[in-house]
């Protein structure tokens, strides 16, 4: 591999450039149920959690604190979630959902189906894809 300064040889811009274009071809599912990309991976965790510390969603989803209660405070504006201060330490919320969240969740259920349409990769490759970047993300975190 070469490591010359040249942008072709990089392994961050391919990933960043690939990030910012599936994202994008979100946009259009995601505006049909009026949420964010960032909103919508903070309710995948909500659909499958129902009841977790902002804490855990942070580290779930690589995000920090001010971007994350941001996101927060957004959904639940939207009443997609309710945030109450954890009893056993103030500086945690404990998040839930409501049943307006719980609700959009059929309205997306098709989302990953077709997102995975717009991308025009195999079924093999898009797991191969999806479990190589998991490998890397999790070395790189470690």
């Amino acid at each position: 591999m070469s490591f010359d300064l040249k942008l072709e040889n990089q392994l961050c811009f391919p990933v960043y450039a690939l990030s910012r274009q599936i994202i994008k071809k979100y946009r259009p599912f995601l505006k049909e149920i009026d949420l964010t990309y960032t909103q919508y991976i903070t309710m995948l965790v909500m659909w499958e959690k129902e009841k977790i510390t902002s804490r855990e969603i942070g580290k779930l989803l690589y995000l920090d604190s001010g971007t994350l209660t941001d996101v927060l405070r957004k959904l639940e504006d939207k009443n997609l979630i309710e945030r109450k201060r954890n009893s056993k330490d103030n500086r945690n919320l404990d998040i839930s959902i409501t049943q307006k969240g719980r609700d959009l969740e059929q309205k997306a259920k098709d989302i990953p189906k077709k997102l995975f349409c717009e991308l025009g990769l195999k079924e093999s490759e898009a797991i191969e894809l999806r479990e190589l970047l998991k490998k890397s993300l999790n070395l790189i975190t470690k």
